[in-house]
């Protein structure tokens, strides 16, 4: 076989890769932005509270506020118009909406059934159950989850989803959406500061605390899950055009069901099947790992088939 019949490996010149690297760094240096931002400002705001509340909780607070508000600058900045991010129409997001509601309740559903099952989930029997205890939980539950998707999904499976699918590729963008949105729940801190302790420096001593908490081994698998969670949100935002509500839906369905299961059942620590879910929620482990997994590669080979027909 001549030379000229080789196959070889063929890489991107060196300019474009750390081109790609740089479009994948740019969504840590927001995130550092934005955290700055809040450990300077939030100290000030604290005082300007006259301390009603921790400074820690002020400034995770304001963090997160200032990412949802930097996709303004950011949409400008990179050229992008309210359908590149996946809106569409009101009536098809309501539409969209309701389907991913659908969706999120009906995929969680098999998981939470398992962990009762297997004794990890077991009822609280301490709770006074009444009928507006219960539509309270549900409707307030609802509220706290559209509240927390609506937050969150125009960050990964807008904005930096289509920043990134429009510079790099959709699988990548894929891949590190859904890595953004796994550590960011994760960028806590876990010291309480007294008055007296408190300087303007203070929030950078919790910021510092935050980010090493990623190192933490003990998040490792809710970490994954989470994920693998992204993964499943951002194969739909790929797959489906103008799918964001969709992903909002799914997303809310997903909160709501944690939320108001964790309000009826307990997790039982003696279980003999605890090391399917974490420390994080209680449900979020290598259990979720593995059904998300299974539904993302049920999910693509279902549309490889379907599009043969």
């Amino acid at each position: 076989m001549s030379s000229s019949h080789i196959p070889c490996l063929s890489m991107p010149p060196l300019p474009l890769m750390f081109r790609y690297l740089l479009y994948l760094l740019v969504p840590f240096l927001v995130l550092i932005a934005a955290a700055t931002l809040a450990c300077v400002a939030g100290y000030w705001l604290w005082l300007a509270a006259d301390q009603a509340w921790p400074l820690e909780k002020v400034i995770s607070k304001l963090g997160k506020l200032l990412l949802v508000l930097s996709i303004v600058p950011l949409m400008h900045g990179l050229g992008l118009k309210a359908a590149d991010l996946g809106f569409a129409v009101r009536r098809t997001m309501l539409r969209q909406f309701g389907q991913g509601l659908a969706l999120g309740l009906l995929s969680l559903l098999p998981v939470m059934v398992v962990l009762y099952l297997a004794g990890v989930h077991i009822v609280d029997a301490s709770r006074i159950w009444t009928w507006d205890w219960l539509l309270g939980k549900l409707v307030g539950g609802f509220l706290l989850a559209l509240l927390i998707s609506l937050a969150e999904e125009p960050i990964f499976r807008g904005i930096l989803f289509s920043g990134l699918q429009s510079r790099i590729n959709t699988v990548v963008a894929v891949l590190a959406s859904s890595f953004y949105y796994g550590i960011l729940h994760f960028l806590d801190s876990q010291s309480t500061l007294s008055g007296d302790d408190i300087h303007p420096l203070s929030g950078f001593m919790l910021m510092q605390e935050a980010f090493a908490n990623l190192l933490n081994p003990e998040i490792t698998t809710a970490l994954i899950a989470l994920i693998c969670v992204g993964l499943f949100l951002g194969v739909i935002r790929a797959t489906v055009p103008g799918s964001l509500a969709l992903c909002i839906g799914c997303h809310t369905g997903w909160v709501w069901q944690i939320k108001f299961s964790k309000s009826l059942f307990d997790v039982d620590p003696a279980s003999s099947y605890l090391f399917l879910v974490s420390h994080y929620d209680g449900v979020v482990g290598p259990l979720v790992s593995v059904w998300m997994v299974m539904a993302i590669t049920t999910y693509l080979l279902y549309r490889r088939w379907a599009n043969r027909i």
